[in-house]
C-alpha cells in the first residue's frame, strides 16, 4: 500500500499495470452497452489523470507513447489504403478537402470575430483549429474491415489537405507574431517539401525492396519499417511540417510492400491497436479538465467552439455527398471520421497560447471541444460502420461476387526453407472476404521422414499462418508415396486447389517439374499452382501473365483469374496479361464482373511462338505466371511441352508460377509406385518418344519458315 501513500503514482511498473488494466477493461465493459471503447479510453484518462483523481501524472511516458500512438494511427491509415482506389477517389478527396478546409475557415473566422469578439488574426488561427481534424475513430473502420470503401479514401485525402493547410496557416501566423516571416518563407517551405517528397518517394521503395530481399527475419523487418516511419516523421518536423504528415506519407509509400493479409501487417496492427494508440487516447483524456465548466465564460467559449466545429464538419460532409453523388451512409462515415479534434488542434492551441493570441478561456474551451468532438466522432463512425457493413452484404449484386463459391487450399510441404514462401503465397491467393482455413500436408512414406520431423514441419507452418491471423489445419499422413497421399487428402477434404513448390533437379536426367508433380498433374483435375520464389513475393513490381489460346473455355477460367486478381490487389502492383486477341475480351469481362479494381494491362500474342519474346519483357523484380494446360484440356497445344525447358533456361532468376487451371474430365488413378514397371508411362514410352520427335521436327520447320518470312519483310 506504500505505492498509494502519495499521488500521483510514480512506480513505473504500477503505472504500466494500471494502463494495461484500462486498455483491457474498456472494450469489455463498453461493448455491453454498445459504446465505442475509444470513448472509454478517453474518459478513463479524464478520471485517472491530474485533473481527475490524480492517480497518474501525464509524465514523459505518456508524452512519448502518446506521440508514438498518433504517428502509428496515421501510419496505419496510410498503410491500409487501397492505392488504386485512392488514386481513383483523389478528385472526390480534393473536393472534400476544399470543403472541410474552407467552410470552417470562413464560418469559424466570422463567428469567432463577431460572437467571441476576437481580433482578425486570432479568429483566423482559431478557425484553422476547426479546419484540422484527427482520424481518431479510424480503428473502428479497421475493425469493421471497411477501410477500402469509397468514403474512407475520400476522408483520408481530405484530411491530408486540410491538416496541411491548417498547419501552414499556424506557421504563417506564428511567424508573423514572432517576426520570422520573411520574403523567403514560402520559397524555403516549397523547396523543403519538394526535396522531402522526392527523397521519400525515391529512397524508401528501393531501400525497402533491398532490405526485404536480404533479411527475412520477421522481427528485423518489423523494426526496419518502424524506423522508416519515425525517420519520415522527424524529417517532416525538420522542414517545418507536422510529424503526423510524415507518418502518413511513409504509410502511403510503404503500402505496396506490406500486403493487407501478410504476417508483417498483422504485427504492425497488433502492436499499434494493443498499446500505442490506446496510450495516445488515454493521454488525450488526461488533458481534459472538467472543472473549467464552472466558469461561465469558459462554458460559452467551449459551447461556441464545439457547435461551430461540429456544424462545419457536418456541412462539409453533406456538400461532399451532394457534389460527389454519395450515399447517406457515406456522408455519415465522412462526418464521423473528420469531426474529431485532437493532434493538430492541440498543437495549434498550445502555440497560440504561448505566443499570446489565445487566453485561458480559449485554451480550456479547446480541451472541452476535444472531448465533445471525439465522443461525437466515435459514436457516429460506429453507427455508420455498422450500416455500411449491412449495406455491403445486402446490396452487393451477384455479378460482383467472387466466382469462387468454395475455397479449400492445400499446401503440401516437405522443405522447411520453402514453407514461409508457400504460405505467404497462399495467403495472397485466397479471397480476403473469406475466413476459410489453409491446409498444410506432410506425407510420410516407407522410405524416409520420422513422425517427429513431420510434426515439427507442420508446427512451423502453423506458426507462419497464425502470424497472419489465419487458421491452418495441419495434416500428417502416411501413404505409399507422396502423390497418392496428396490425391487422397484432396478427395477427403474437398480441396479446390493445391499450392506446390518447384522441386530442385537432383540429376541431369531429372525433369523440370519432377516425377511427383508430373504424376500429380495426371491424376487430378483440380487447379495446381507450382511456384518458385527467388525474392519475397511482396517485393514484386509487376505480375506478368501468359495466357494460352482458348483459355476462356476451361472450367477453372474464372477461378484462376480470381486468384491472380487477389494477388495483384493485395500486393498493389500491375497485372499485365499477354493473351490472344480472341481471349482478351473474356479476361476484361471477368475482371469487370468481379469488380477487382486492379491495375491491369493487356498485350496481344499473335502466336505461342511470341512466348519467347517474354524473356525480354519480364524483369528480375516481376512475378511471371504461365497459365499452362494438361494434355486433355481444351487450351492445350503441342508447344506447351517446350515451356519447362524454356522457363529453366531464361527465368532462373525470376519469381515464377506455373498454373494449371481446373478442368472437367476423368483423372487417371494414381500409380502405386513411381517405379511400377507396368505403369502407363512405361507402356507408351516408345510411342511418346516417336510422337515427340515428329512434333519437334514440325515446330523446328515452322520456326525456320517464320524466321525466313520475317527476314524477307525486313529486307523489303
Amino acid at each position: 500500500m506504500s505505492f498509494f501513500s502519495t499521488l500521483p503514482i510514480e512506480n513505473p511498473v504500477l503505472i504500466f499495470f494500471i494502463v494495461l488494466v484500462i486498455i483491457l477493461l474498456a472494450p469489455i465493459l463498453l461493448n455491453r452497452i454498445r459504446v465505442p471503447h475509444i470513448i472509454g479510453l478517453i474518459i478513463a484518462g479524464v478520471i485517472i489523470g491530474p485533473n481527475g483523481l490524480n492517480l497518474l501524472a501525464r509524465d514523459s511516458s505518456f508524452e512519448i507513447f502518446g506521440n508514438v500512438g498518433i504517428l502509428y494511427l496515421m501510419f496505419l491509415a496510410g498503410l491500409e489504403i487501397d492505392m488504386n482506389d485512392f488514386k481513383k477517389s483523389r478528385k472526390d478527396g480534393v473536393i472534400f478537402g476544399l470543403y472541410t478546409f474552407l467552410i470552417p475557415m470562413i464560418l469559424g473566422a466570422v463567428i469567432s470575430y463577431y460572437t467571441l469578439h476576437l481580433n482578425l488574426m486570432t479568429s483566423i488561427l482559431l478557425a484553422s483549429m476547426y479546419a484540422s481534424h484527427t482520424l481518431i475513430a479510424y480503428p473502428i473502420i479497421s475493425r469493421y474491415g471497411i477501410s477500402r470503401t469509397r468514403a474512407v479514401p475520400v476522408t483520408i485525402a481530405g484530411t491530408i489537405f486540410t491538416v496541411l493547410g491548417a498547419l501552414i496557416i499556424l506557421a504563417v501566423i506564428a511567424g508573423m507574431v514572432r517576426g520570422d516571416l520573411t520574403e523567403f518563407f514560402w520559397l524555403r517551405l516549397s523547396v523543403n517539401i519538394i526535396i522531402y517528397s522526392v527523397a521519400i518517394l525515391y529512397i524508401y521503395p528501393r531501400l525497402t525492396r533491398w532490405f526485404f530481399k536480404n533479411y527475412n527475419d520477421n522481427v528485423t523487418q518489423f523494426i526496419f519499417i518502424l524506423a522508416l516511419v519515425f525517420l519520415a516523421s522527424y524529417m517532416a518536423q525538420v522542414i517545418g511540417l507536422e510529424a503526423i504528415l510524415g507518418a502518413f506519407f511513409a504509410g502511403i509509400v510503404l503500402n505496396r510492400f506490406i500486403p493487407n493479409v501478410s504476417p508483417l501487417m498483422n504485427r504492425l496492427e497488433f502492436v499499434g491497436n494493443a498499446l500505442f494508440i490506446p496510450y495516445f487516447l488515454i493521454g488525450v483524456g488526461m488533458l481534459i479538465d472538467l472543472r473549467v465548466v464552472k466558469n461561465t465564460e469558459t462554458i460559452i467559449v467551449a459551447a461556441n467552439m464545439s457547435i461551430v466545429a461540429t456544424f462545419c464538419k457536418w456541412l462539409a460532409a453533406w456538400l461532399t455527398q451532394k457534389t460527389c453523388h454519395m450515399t447517406k451512409i457515406d456522408r455519415n462515415l465522412i462526418f464521423g471520421l473528420s469531426n474529431a479534434q485532437a493532434a493538430a488542434t492541440l498543437a495549434a492551441v498550445i502555440i497560440g497560447h504561448n505566443i499570446g493570441l489565445f487566453n485561458d478561456e480559449i485554451l480550456n474551451g479547446t480541451i472541452v471541444m476535444i472531448l465533445v468532438t471525439c465522443i461525437i466522432s466515435t459514436l457516429v463512425t460506429e453507427k455508420a460502420a455498422r450500416q455500411m457493413v449491412v449495406a455491403m452484404q445486402n446490396n452487393e449484386p451477384a455479378s460482383s461476387k467472387s466466382p469462387v463459391q468454395s475455397e479449400q487450399i492445400l499446401i503440401p510441404i516437405a522443405n522447411p526453407s520453402t514453407i514461409e514462401n508457400l504460405i505467404n503465397l497462399a495467403l495472397l491467393l485466397k479471397s480476403p472476404q473469406r475466413r476459410s482455413p489453409l491446409y498444410a500436408l506432410h506425407v510420410t512414406d516407407d522410405s524416409k521422414t520420422s513422425n517427429y520431423r513431420s510434426q515439427s514441419i507442420l508446427e512451423f507452418a502453423g506458426k507462419v499462418a497464425s502470424s497472419a491471423d489465419t487458421k491452418l489445419i495441419p495434416i500428417a499422413r502416411y501413404d505409399m508415396n507422396i502423390t497418392s497421399g496428396i490425391i487422397h487428402t484432396m478427395k477427403e477434404r474437398n480441396i479446390t486447389e493445391v499450392v506446390l513448390g518447384l522441386h530442385h533437379k537432383a540429376n541431369i536426367v531429372d525433369t523440370f517439374f519432377g516425377a511427383k508433380i508430373e504424376s500429380l498433374l495426371k491424376n487430378t483435375n483440380k487447379m495446381i499452382l507450382i511456384s518458385k520464389c527467388v525474392n519475397p513475393i511482396n517485393t514484386v513490381t509487376r505480375i506478368v501473365i501468359a495466357v494460352p489460346r482458348k483459355a476462356e473455355y476451361e472450367t477453372g477460367f474464372a477461378r484462376w483469374i480470381d486468384r491472380v486478381a487477389n494477388m495483384a490487389k493485395q500486393i498493389g502492383c500491375r497485372a499485365i496479361f499477354y493473351a490472344y486477341p480472341e481471349t482478351i475480351p473474356y479476361l476484361k469481362a471477368r475482371l469487370r464482373a468481379g469488380r477487382y479494381n486492379i491495375r491491369n494491362e493487356f498485350e496481344k500474342l499473335e502466336s505461342w511462338d511470341d512466348f519467347l519474346l517474354l524473356a525480354n519483357v519480364v524483369l528480375n523484380d516481376d512475378l511471371f505466371i504461365v497459365v499452362s494446360a494438361r494434355p486433355t484440356s481444351v487450351s492445350f497445344n503441342a508447344d506447351a511441352d517446350h515451356i519447362p525447358s524454356f522457363l529453366s533456361k531464361y527465368f532462373a532468376d525470376n519469381n515464377l508460377i506455373v498454373l494449371y487451371p481446373e478442368q472437367f474430365g476423368t483423372a487417371e488413378p494414381a500409380p502405386a509406385s513411381f517405379m511400377e514397371p507396368m505403369s502407363h508411362d512405361m507402356l507408351n514410352h516408345s510411342e511418346i518418344l516417336g510422337l515427340e520427335k515428329i512434333f519437334r521436327q514440325l515446330i523446328a520447320y515452322k520456326k525456320r519458315w517464320t524466321h525466313r518470312n520475317r527476314k524477307k519483310k525486313i529486307e523489303l
